[in-house]
């Protein structure tokens, strides 16, 4: 949006104003803006690493309010940002929210409440209510740049404080997983949790079947080194091939940088705001 631009890229806007006859993306050669938008990625992507220890020793539920929390503060930092600096920290907190939810706590919880059979089914939810995000947001970055005074845009970083206040309080609610239970030692809670979430009394099998995961898996000292075993090889190399061809194809990087890209070929602000709706809502309802 203009009134974006001008307040935080200046630099950026004038070029944009500029009727110039060199390469259109001349105008959007800007480090602060490419660390503006590429900030929340590298965030995700550190926190990702982290992620797992840090569900592992606070639990799914405690995580997944921590992650909440920090995807909170960024979003109210970005909706009230004065300057490149409260943005850019507002951009990292969020990251650091969906790094610790979106990509760690989220799933597995859902995997390990989830009877079997339903498992798949859930996360594939998951994945498109993700869609469904991402559609709402391309659609209030639209309706927002049509607001007059200059602070639409307010509202477009303001408003993703909604699911992380959705995460942060339904968090609170939500029960610990049995196999979590199992981990920290509550054997007789984790009992009682299995029976409530299966409706049944006879989850004994199910109940022997996490204690055997749970005792197998704090046998394993070395999971880094174990994946590079000989035998985890097929796994290692699909996990690795998967993610990088879809890099390769560049998707990525047209979805992040959609409206400076539809901006760079000639489309106006509305237009370059509309065909994103459509490219990225388009790719990910193909991904999911």
């Amino acid at each position: 949006m203009d009134s974006f631009l001008s307040k935080f890229f200046p630099s950026v806007f004038r070029k944009e104003k500029e009727n110039q006859s060199t390469n259109q993306y001349y105008k959007f050669d800007s480090q602060v803006l490419q660390m503006f938008t590429s900030s929340l990625y590298l965030a995700a992507l550190i926190a990702s690493f982290f992620a797992s220890s840090v569900t592992r020793i606070f639990d799914r539920k405690w995580s997944m309010f921590g992650g909440g929390i920090t995807f909170l503060v960024g979003a109210t930092l970005n909706g009230f940002a004065q300057d490149v600096l409260m943005l850019i920290l507002g951009r990292i907190l969020l990251g650091i929210g969906v790094g610790r939810s979106g990509l760690q706590s989220v799933p597995i919880y859902l995997s390990e409440m989830a009877p079997a059979r339903m498992r798949g089914m859930l996360n594939i939810g998951f994945q498109f209510m993700i869609t469904i995000g991402i559609l709402a947001a391309n659609l209030i970055n639209y309706g927002t740049s049509k607001i007059k005074g200059g602070w639409g845009w307010r509202i477009s970083l303001g408003l993703a404080a909604v699911p992380a206040s959705i995460i942060t309080v339904g968090s609170l609610f939500l029960p610990d997983t049995p196999n979590s239970l199992i981990e920290r030692g509550h054997a007789d809670e984790a009992t009682r949790m299995l029976r409530r979430i299966r409706g049944t009394h006879d989850v004994h099998e199910e109940y022997n079947d996490l204690v055997a995961a749970s005792e197998v898996a704090k046998l394993v000292k070395h999971p880094w080194r174990n994946i590079l075993k000989r035998k985890y090889r097929p796994q290692l190399i699909m996990t690795i091939l998967i993610p990088f061809f879809q890099q390769l194809t560049g998707i990525n990087v047209i979805m992040f940088y959609a409206p400076v890209l539809f901006k760079t070929i000639g489309f106006g602000g509305n237009a370059s705001l509309m065909s994103a709706v459509i490219v990225g809502h388009t790719v990910r309802a193909t991904c999911t």
